[in-house]
């Protein structure tokens, strides 16, 4: 088959139109990079064997793959899985993929243990995320296990203990409706929630200060509601439920008779 002609194409400046001419007389137009053109110096009236168009094609394939990869890469980093998994979303094959993964590697667009450190030290400046959270999202990117543990050892007990303590301040200016008790209850289960670990959780936990105003206007407010519940009952079962109710809350029994005997007095 011969170059018939060569045209730019008017959608896209970097690719061109080859339209080729077979032995037998029928015609074919394909598109490629013009870096494919440049490689292969295609011109007007230049034979190309059946191999030669398929390894030209072939090489086109890649540099479009290539190009999507880079594209993809241009607005953050990226782990190799992610790269990965955004090619075979676009219908990139495995070989040609394989190929771009390793072009991208040697050139150090994608490096697996650089994105791990960046990753972390990002998480670490701009989310509450504690350390566990962190490891997860980092398997999910397709990060080895050794590669994160080097990377978290940034993430020190130190920095662990103040996201910790800012989440603690976080709920107590959210709400002051609980009882000492069970606000212990919440933050663990909230900071295991939010990825750190159990030493961290207690450590953070020590700094709750037991406030006897406020844990008596806590009260105070489960208390009408519950009084409102169940003050359609006989003086015992009121009371009763009463304490139940509120010694589920985590108030002292001292404290929950402290507030029957006023709302007797009412």
């Amino acid at each position: 088959m011969w170059i018939e002609k060569i045209e730019v194409d008017r959608k896209n400046a970097e690719r061109f139109y080859v339209h080729l001419v077979k032995e037998s007389g029928d015609k074919q137009i394909v598109s490629v990079d013009q870096d494919v053109l440049i490689e292969y110096r295609m011109r007007k009236g230049m034979m190309l064997t059946a191999a030669q168009c398929e390894e030209m094609m072939k090489k086109d394939h890649e540099k479009q793959a290539y190009k999507l990869a880079l594209r993809f890469l241009a607005y953050r980093m990226r782990s190799t899985k992610e790269v990965v998994d955004y090619l075979r979303n676009k219908g990139i094959g495995n070989e040609i993929m394989e190929q771009v993964i390793r072009k991208l590697q040697n050139e150090r667009y994608i490096d697996d243990e650089q994105f791990a450190h960046a990753y972390v030290q990002t998480q670490m400046n701009t989310t509450m995320k504690g350390p566990y959270v962190i490891y997860r999202e980092l398997i999910d990117k397709g990060i080895r296990e050794d590669v994160i543990l080097k990377a978290l050892e940034r993430y020190t007990e130190e920095i662990q203990l103040h996201k910790a303590m800012k989440w603690i301040a976080k709920i107590d200016k959210q709400s002051k409706r609980r009882s000492h008790q069970e606000q212990r209850a919440y933050v663990t289960q909230l900071l295991h929630t939010k990825g750190f670990p159990s030493h961290i959780v207690e450590a953070a936990k020590q700094h709750i200060v037991s406030n006897d105003e406020e844990e008596w206007e806590a009260l105070v407010y489960h208390g009408e509601k519950s009084h409102r519940r169940y003050a359609k009952y006989d003086r015992y079962t009121y009371e009763q439920k009463m304490k139940q109710a509120l010694y589920r809350k985590g108030f002292s029994l001292s404290l929950i008779e402290k507030f029957l005997e006023q709302k007797k007095e009412e």
